[in-house]
């Protein structure tokens, strides 16, 4: 494969390439536009399958262009597992993604598009839905090697094996629960199993086959039944709970090595394979020669992704030119904003914002780092008028300035959701029904919109009295976890310490900065020792539910409810008495508000302003605290507005079609270039 690239880089100096755009489909309810250029590329058949050998790489021919592109992420971003059907982390998927297909795709503007299916739709409004796959698609090993055609038989696979309580515990189990017949049936059916049982099935066992709601008509057609009239379920073909896994692939490693997946041992489907890793280094994605896009999207000849302790130490690596793109810090973009003499004072570029909305997010079940219940922190975070306490009075803005020191207010975030997911027949984003129900206010530009002194002071007197008498010590104590190796998540925590004692003064709440040395899940999230955790959650697929559902009380498949607020456990593993069983009733009400909204399948509009209210009965209850959105100035040689676009699903950061400059862009340019996008 190296000795390919090599070949790639020689004749790249030779033939001109054009670029050409993305992919059309067409379907009952969903279409996307497509354009194209000339392309030069030459193809050899391969006789044994249905798939095609490229021996060209089509790439941007524009004179600037970059053709080997180097990115970074920072080491509390290293990819944790390569099994696409387990991982529920977006670090996981900005690899992933680029791995191995699914279904669909997005386009820059977010509407979905083919990917290994070319058509899709529903005839009866939504109980059914049909896929017609490509019949050029296959799986490759790393090192491009064909290994097996891609058919339909292979998503009843992947399916089987996420539904498989002995193979996939019960990752990405919640969307097919909540939207395939007979998902949770089998589910608990493996559940139940012997493990040796649950590990024989395959997805032509009579067991999978006649229960779930998912055929494979032919090699090239597929049909998924759901469990109600789900006119957004195409929208969750985006998301890797539907991805494919080919049978040939577990009959050589097995479930232990599907469980224990490599880089090396993986097969691909996607645009690119990996071809090196060294975690916690360096990984090197090339092209996957059999891909059926390579007509249709243009790529680089590789992709070096360098494992990096800051962006601090990233800047200097752009500076360099060993970086192609960098998000800046609070220090490196003042220094820079306030001098216009700087060699990258024109160069500043406000990148596109993201697509997680971040929140702290409490545990409600936490631990000392002795093995015994935090018993102050426990109590007090039960109690709704200290957690109100801190939706009036903790000022983030400081905090807020560490993503951008220029706009710091365009980060704020008063939601759960996310903006832009859903809109009513009337064109109203989702959010604003949110923000009618919480009756929020607009911000003045300068302060947070839920922030109000007069509630704060009065929230914080009636939890001191409260919590007093019921033992809790003052000031509470808020264990905050960070990694121990980066010096820029260490600036941005004195940050909010700070915060947190400016608002709420140190005889009240203190906040203490705590390390972890390699992994923040099984640390510190897993044994319970975080009071509190910042996390973004980006949707899934196009529906509040998916928001909405990952903290409901008494659900396994609830992902912030399992793994951070820990409220399933807040009675103890013996049934001890709760800390607050105001606190329980809550989840109890906002839960059956979720699920009430849920049963409203007929009437969108209706389904969302059911959804308004529960998330608005959330955040008045605060059983999580709204954070901020990422807006980061960046310099950069890679036009953000190039790149998928995508609110839900996984889709965001395949290396397709990205416009480059190997000269990097300056602030007009990305003017122009956001203009251009919202006209």
């Amino acid at each position: 494969m190296k000795k390919f690239v090599a070949f790639m880089l020689a004749l790249a100096m030779m033939l001109s390439l054009a670029a050409c755009g993305g992919s059309s489909s067409s379907s009952s309810s969903s279409s996307s536009s497509s354009s194209s250029s000339e392309e030069s590329s030459t193809e050899t058949e391969v006789a044994t399958s249905g798939a095609k050998y490229y021996d060209t790489i089509n790439m941007d021919d524009s004179e600037d262009a970059i053709t080997d592109l180097v990115i970074y992420q920072v080491t509390t971003g290293e990819v944790e597992t390569w099994n696409w059907l387990n991982s529920q982390s977006a670090t996981d998927f900005y690899v992933l993604t680029n791995l191995v297909d699914g279904l669909l795709t997005n386009d820059t503007k977010g509407e979905l598009c083919a990917n290994l299916a070319t058509e899709w739709g529903t005839d009866d409004n939504g109980l059914t839905w049909t896929f017609t796959l490509r019949e050029d698609a296959c799986w490759v090993d790393c090192d491009g090697n064909y290994m097996a055609d891609l058919t339909a038989q292979d998503f009843l696979t992947g399916l089987e094996y996420v539904l498989n309580a002995a193979k996939n515990g019960a990752a990405n189990t919640s969307m097919p629960i909540a939207l395939i017949e007979g998902a949770e049936e089998y589910y608990e059916y493996t559940a139940g199993l012997s493990e040796e049982e649950a590990l024989a099935l395959t997805a032509e066992s009579e067991e999978f086959t006649s229960v779930v709601g998912i055929e494979a008509v032919d090699d090239y057609t597929l049909v998924y039944t759901c469990l109600f009239e789900c006119t957004y379920f195409d929208t969750v073909a985006t998301y890797n709970c539907l991805y494919p896994l080919a049978q040939g692939l577990l009959d050589e490693i097995g479930v232990e090595g599907m469980q224990a997946l490599t880089y090396d041992t993986m097969w691909c489907c996607g645009p690119y394979t990996v071809t090196y890793f060294e975690s916690g280094n360096e990984k090197v994605f090339e092209p996957n020669p059999y891909w059926w896009g390579n007509d249709e999207y243009t790529r680089f000849n590789s992709v070096t992704e360098k494992m990096i302790d800051s962006n601090d130490t990233a800047y200097t690596l752009y500076q360099s030119g060993d970086l192609h793109q960098v998000t800046l810090t609070e220090s490196t973009l003042t220094t820079i904003y306030s001098d216009t003499s700087s060699t990258y004072y024109d160069y500043l570029c406000e990148g596109v914002r993201n697509k997680y909305s971040y929140q702290i997010h409490f545990c409600y079940d936490k631990y000392t780092e002795d093995g015994e219940k935090d018993d102050n922190w426990n109590t007090a975070i039960a109690n709704e008028a200290f957690r109100k306490s801190w939706y009036y009075g903790l000022d983030l803005t400081t905090y807020l300035a560490r993503t951008n020191s220029i706009n710091p207010l365009s980060c704020e975030n008063n939601f759960y959701s996310m903006s832009g997911l859903v809109y009513t027949s009337d064109g109203t984003d989702y959010t604003e029904l949110v923000k009618a129900n919480l009756g929020l206010s607009d911000s003045d530009g300068e302060t947070p919109a839920r922030l109000d002194s007069e509630l704060y002071e009065q929230y914080k007197a009636q939890a001191i009295e409260e919590l007093t008498a019921a033992g809790v010590t003052f000031p509470v104590e808020v264990d905050y976890y960070i990694s121990s190796s980066s010096q820029t998540a260490l600036d941005t925590a004195n940050v909010l310490a700070d915060a947190f004692s400016e608002c709420f003064g140190d005889d009240y709440i203190v906040l203490n900065i705590k390390t972890y040395v390699s992994s923040l899940s099984t640390e510190v999230r897993d044994p319970h020792l975080g009071s509190i955790y910042i996390n973004g959650w980006g949707a899934d697929y196009g529906d509040p539910d998916n928001f909405l559902t990952q903290e409901v009380y008494g659900d396994d498949n609830a992902y912030y409810s399992v793994y951070y607020s820990c409220i399933n456990d807040f009675y103890g593993e013996d049934g001890d008495e709760a800390y607050s069983e105001e606190l329980i009733a809550t989840y109890e009400e906002y839960t059956a508000l979720v699920e009430a909204a849920n049963e409203i399948t007929d009437d969108l509009d209706a389904r969302y302003e059911a959804f308004a209210e529960a998330e608005a009965y959330m955040l008045e209850h605060v059983l999580v605290l709204p954070c901020n959105y990422s807006v980061t100035w960046e310099l950069t040689c890679v036009n953000d507005y190039s790149k998928i676009y995508a609110v839900y699903g996984s889709q965001e950061r395949r290396f397709l079609n990205w416009e480059t400059n190997i000269n990097g862009y300056k602030t007009e340019d990305y003017e122009a270039f956001k203009e251009e996008y919202y006209s």
